[in-house]
């Protein structure tokens, strides 16, 4: 089993040798505006898949295909000279789903950007229910009001070990200790 490195260059040479075929020694008509996108190799050096992308219609990517099924042999032998090791890897061409993925993506981005300034103009002017900022801060001091005299007094809570809430009332019972009938 050959090191990744090794795997890495070897998809590097066969990717280099397989667009420059592409690009001026193959003359089949079928072959349509083809890139080379990416090329992976097993780690036993013993297959390549070409990755590509072909412009134009779904007939025109069929026609490329066979266009390429029907070179394999010359491109492989060419692959074989330009690799110079003991086995030449098989050949594999595989349409590459990223251009049509990235257009899907592209197409829901722009959907939400159009959403996005939907909900941004129905915003605008849009006042907040209550108030601003509804969370309480550790600077506030609790208050309480008392529904007789309606003034507020500052309540000091806190809960010891055993479960009463001290105030400045005196003690009374947590809900632990209200729960167990104490």
């Amino acid at each position: 089993m050959a090191d990744a490195a090794r795997a890495r260059k070897v998809a590097d040479r066969i990717h280099e040798t397989v667009a420059r075929l592409l690009q001026g020694r193959i003359k089949d008509p079928r072959l349509g505006f083809v890139t080379v996108t990416d090329v992976r190799v097993t780690g036993d050096l013993q297959q390549a898949t070409i990755f590509y992308t072909v412009y134009g219609s779904d007939e025109e990517r069929e026609e490329t295909a066979k266009a390429l099924r029907s070179a394999k042999g010359l491109i492989r032998s060419e692959v074989g000279k330009a690799l110079g090791i003991r086995l030449t890897p098989s050949l594999t061409f595989q349409l590459d789903a990223l251009p049509t993925t990235a257009k899907t993506l592209e197409d829901a981005l722009a959907q939400a950007r159009v959403r996005d300034a939907q909900i941004a103009k129905a915003a605008e002017g849009a006042a907040y229910a209550g108030e601003a900022d509804p969370y309480r801060h550790d600077d506030e001091a609790d208050t309480v009001t008392d529904t007789g005299t309606g003034a507020e007094t500052d309540v000091d809570q806190s809960a010891d070990d055993n479960g009463t809430h001290e105030d400045r009332w005196g003690t009374e019972p947590g809900p632990a200790r209200a729960a167990e009938g104490l």
